[in-house]
């Protein structure tokens, strides 16, 4: 899941609908979308543009990873993105304000799963070995705040084992390997789907919101903007952002459909993203309540390490609170 990685150094259009300008009068909206959660929100919008049903000219690129997506932002090579939260800071920073935080789109897409029936709480992970990808990066900066902040030592109490891909720790949790592993979506949909003895054991983005006093929340995938764009085109980036908004609530809401646009558009495999869906925690927070929920969660990956934020927790400016 490419949104869980930190950058420490980053750095066709459609037809009018009736009773809009022409599109020789809207600017083209360049947006690019990642491949994996992050973009299955922006996936029934990329059905509409390539119907011509959109209200802006949308163009749209998928991208691999979190570097390629950011690498286009700050050439100005797209005008909107959707990335990761942290990333989206990193930019921030790197380009000296030059990307704004427009809306978060997704929640956190970890969790705890077990092959087996005997972890209910973090406490019980007291004496386990839980394996895990992401070390030096965020799912590793999220799991020891949730353990230290829940009375447990990570050094000490959790025998931590990281594997370095996904699909290598996935493997041995399908084939009963790994008893217990920390896993980001849609791998960990695979993996309950491959072998039904694996079941979720903890949810992150619940662990996170049951453990902070702060009122912040796991906030791992966002949409952000040029601040150039944002400031020649406010009308066409309220207008994406309109229609963003309908795209995640379709999204949640006719889960076979989207399944099927995401394969069609390279996101997700359909079969996987059917399961996934309900799991990924697909939402749209914008103005203060984006605001109050990301400090917090960019405060955590802050105090981990700085560079994984781009070497300070973002000023006021960073966020887009007045659409």
């Amino acid at each position: 899941f490419g949104l869980v990685l930190f950058l420490p150094a980053v750095l066709g259009g459609c037809a009018a609908t009736p009773g809009t300008p022409a599109a020789a009068q809207r600017p083209t909206v360049r947006v690019a979308a990642l491949k994996g959660p992050t973009a299955v929100g922006m996936v029934p919008l990329m059905a509409a543009q390539a119907a011509g049903t959109t209200a802006t000219d949308d163009v749209f690129t998928v991208s691999a990873s979190p570097e390629e997506v950011a690498a286009k932002v700050a050439s100005g090579d797209v005008d909107i993105a959707a990335l990761p939260t942290n990333v989206a800071a990193v930019l921030y920073a790197r380009t000296n304000g030059g990307v704004r935080l427009l809306a978060v789109t997704t929640l956190g897409v970890l969790s705890i799963v077990e092959d087996g029936d005997s972890v209910h709480a973090l406490s019980d992970l007291r004496g386990r070995t839980v394996y895990a990808t992401g070390q030096g990066a965020n799912p590793e900066y999220v799991l020891r705040f949730l353990l230290r902040s829940n009375g447990l030592d990570p050094d000490a109490d959790v025998h931590l084992v990281f594997k370095a891909q996904h699909e290598e720790l996935a493997t041995l949790v399908a084939n009963g390997t790994a008893g217990l592993a920390l896993l980001p979506e849609p791998f960990v949909t695979t993996v309950t789907m491959k072998n039904p003895r694996v079941r979720v054991a903890l949810d992150l983005t619940r662990e996170w919101s049951a453990t902070v006093t702060d009122g912040s929340r796991l906030m791992m995938g966002a949409v952000v903007v040029r601040s150039d764009f944002l400031e020649r085109h406010p009308e066409a980036v309220d207008a994406f952002l309109r229609e963003y908004r309908a795209s995640v609530a379709k999204a949640t809401a006719d889960v076979e459909a989207t399944a099927r646009e995401c394969e069609r558009f390279d996101i997700i495999p359909a079969a996987v993203a059917r399961a996934a869906i309900p799991r990924l925690n697909l939402s749209f927070l914008t103005g203060e309540e984006m605001a109050a929920g990301a400090r917090g969660y960019l405060r955590v990956l802050h105090d981990a390490d700085p560079a994984s934020v781009g070497g300070a927790i973002p000023d006021s400016r960073f966020y887009v609170t007045g659409r």
